[in-house]
Order: C-alpha cells, then structure tokens, then sequence
C-alpha cells in the first residue's frame, strides 16, 4: 500500500515500493504535523554514522538530514535468493544493473517517532517490496529507526544468502549523549568523525591493547568478507566487552595476570599468572622455576565456545605440570564454577582468573620439577574434565567448612 509523501520531499521513482507503517494524512511536516522528531532523532542519526559510514563493506548512509536519509546495501559476495525469496538466483535486484547496490530511502515525518518513517527502494523486486512491508510488524519505540534499520539490514543478507554482519547488532546500543551541535536542520554524515560512544568505551586502555582490540575487529571484518564469519554475534560481543574489561582493570594492570590471544583468536586466550601469594609454596616454586627455564608464571588456556557466556569456558594448565590444588590429569581444573551447574553467565573472565589462582594456592599446589610435559595435552584435560563433571553430576559437590576458606 503507497504512502502519502511529505510535500517537498523526494518521490518514489518508477517501480519503488513504499515500507514503513506509514504516515497519517497530513501528518507530513507542516503546521499540522506535531511538534518535530525532537534530540532523539540527531542521537539516532549520530550512532548510525559512527556504524555504517560512507566505507562500510556491507550498508553505507550515503546521505541524511532530519526528513530524509538514503542507503546502500552492498551485494559484494552475494550468492543467491535466501529464505522467502522468489524461485532462481537474485544476484542483483530486478530492475538493477548487475553490480549495483540496493538503494533504499526513508522519509521522516516531524511527528516521528509517533508516525513510522516511510520506506522505499529503487527496484520493482517483489522480495524487496516484502522486506519493507515487514517493517510493520515493528512496535512503536524511541529508536524505531535503529531498529527498521536492523531489520532491513538482516532481512536483505539472508535475502541475498550473505552472512549477518556484526556491526547491526550495534544497533541496539545506548545512544550518544547529546552535544551541541550543528545547524540542526541539515545533519550531514561526516565519515571523518569518530562514533561517539567509542571515547568512553575504550577510556583507560592503554594504546597497545588498543591496538590489538582494532585488529581484532579487522580480522572479524576480513572474515566477513570472506565469509568465514566464526563464533557467535553473541560471544563476540561478550568476548570483547570481557577483553576491554580486562585491559582498563587495575589487577591487569597492576601485573597479577596477563592475557594473549592464540593466533589472534577471540576465542582462544592464554592467561598467565603472574603473581600468586607471596607465603605460598606455589610462589617459592615458581621463582626456583625462574631460575632453572626463565618462567616464573602459570600458564593457563581458555577456551570458548559459540554460546558463551551462557556455557563456562574450558580451562586448563598448560605448564608448569603441577601437583595438588585441585589440578587433574592432562592439565583439567577441578572447580564447580568451571562446569554447566555451577556457572553463571554473570561471571566475568576477570574474577574466574582470580579464582582459579586462588584455588591453586587454596589446594597447596606445587610445581612438580622435571615432571614429563607432554602429560598436559587439550585432549587429556577434555578427558579428565568429562570424567569430573559425570561424578559429580552423580555425587554433587563438596563444600568445605568456612574455616578451611
């Protein structure tokens, strides 16, 4: 069903399809049209240009003001119609030239939020017609455009049989806060300026952690692209968050633990600790270890699976072999919280490095020189770790006296 455009804004061309719930009659801007799209309106446009800038490899803005915004979605690597699309490959739109990307434009009326924004797409595609008319299931909301957005973005990859891209469930972000800004009538994209909320995210890591935090957001691109997109949305997110904790927190950074990514691998982390009590035999250990290999820490090896943080990490020692505190064969830990029962996915990575060094000291572990190394394998201590968890799904756990810590 065609909307009414507000005067003075674009027309829909030949073939373009109108989506959105559309506007009232008269609702368009004007006296009768409310009071205007108000702060909430510059904070959704700001967010959108700190996500999908004039560069990005999938959806870009290409232009946008209070009443009118136009997109591209990119088709690099597209393979086919996805589910719900018409029979035979849809490479490029109907209509389109091969090549070309989807170009969608929005109208916004000044009674926006109230009154949807209005959709419409440069193609007489049938199945982009039915991406738009989705929109109307959409509820009423203070950031409906962030969310038309990330409907339209998702619906249109899985239309073109392309991978979701991480950056739409940036989306659903908290809004930057609002600064003076521009004449506020015409709000241009400016590809130059960084997001907003990205200062206060990254506040207190130091530079080479910065780094390496780009890099892997790089690597997750190049992936993308590729389309060898590993984890989950969801573990990623969280991965990142954990990581970016880790790097501003004083224990890090004070050298109690540090972490390094195998292979760059969000999903693979070496944790080495670096400091335990000091009136521990586990310290006096490891510093007569210093001095016959040069290594003075624990090495410990996390690794994540596609559904954390709702699933714990598996972790295990992967050097120096130890004996007692609570370490089993091929390097497991033997530690609830480290198993489905006793984990919560409010846990931090941070706090479970802390525990586990805890336990360790806890459990009078000891560094057992010239012991075989190669008894500590992933593939013993995935072994140990099945064996723990059925005995004590059988058994329960035990819980030492208050006294005992």
């Amino acid at each position: 069903m065609q909307q009414p455009q507000p005067q003075g804004q674009q027309q829909p061309g030949p073939g373009q399809q109108l989506g959105g719930q559309g506007a009232a009659p008269g609702a368009g801007g004007g006296p009768g049209g409310g009071p205007g799209p108000g702060p909430c309106l510059r904070r959704e446009l700001k967010l959108l240009e700190s996500i999908f800038h004039r560069g990005h490899e999938r959806f870009r803005i290409a232009s946008a003001c209070l009443d009118e915004l136009s997109c591209e979605f990119l088709l690099a690597g597209a393979g086919g119609a996805g589910a719900g699309a018409a029979p035979g490959p849809h490479l490029t739109p109907r209509g389109s030239v091969p090549g070309d990307p989807v170009r969608i434009h929005c109208n916004i009326t000044e009674s926006y939020p109230a009154v949807p924004p209005i959709w419409s797409v440069e193609s007489d595609d049938p199945n982009l017609a039915a991406v738009l008319e989705r929109l109307v299931d959409i509820k009423k909301g203070n950031t409906l455009l962030l969310q038309h957005l990330k409907r339209i973005i998702s619906d249109l990859c899985k239309l073109y049989n392309l991978p979701q891209h991480p950056d739409v469930e940036m989306l659903d972000q908290p809004l930057p806060a609002e600064q003076d800004t521009e004449d506020l009538d015409h709000y241009e994209m400016k590809e130059e300026e960084p997001a907003e909320g990205k200062k206060s995210e990254d506040d207190g890591i130091g530079k080479e952690n910065l780094a390496i935090l780009e890099k892997i957001k790089k690597n997750q691109r190049q992936d993308y692209l590729n389309g060898a997109v590993s984890g989950s949305v969801q573990a990623t997110d969280r991965l990142m968050k954990e990581l970016r904790d880790i790097y501003r927190s004083q224990s890090f950074k004070g050298g109690n633990y540090a972490v390094e990514l195998v292979n760059d691998s969000l999903y693979d982390w070496n944790v080495k600790l670096l400091k335990v009590d000091q009136d521990s035999a586990l310290h006096n250990d490891l510093q007569i270890l210093k001095e016959k290999e040069g290594a003075d820490f624990i090495l410990l090896n996390f690794s994540f699976k596609d559904n954390f943080p709702f699933d714990p990490p598996f972790v295990r020692v992967v050097s120096p072999v130890l004996s007692g505190g609570y370490v089993l064969g091929g390097g497991a830990i033997c530690m609830e919280l480290l198993t489905k029962q006793g984990w919560s996915s409010a846990y931090s990575i941070e706090s479970v490095i802390m525990q586990i060094s805890a336990t360790l000291v806890k459990g009078k572990a000891r560094v057992q020189f010239g012991a075989n190394k190669s008894q500590y394998s992933l593939t013993r201590a995935q072994q140990s770790y099945k064996s723990l968890v059925q005995i004590h799904e059988k058994n329960g756990w035990y819980t030492p006296p208050k006294e005992d810590g």
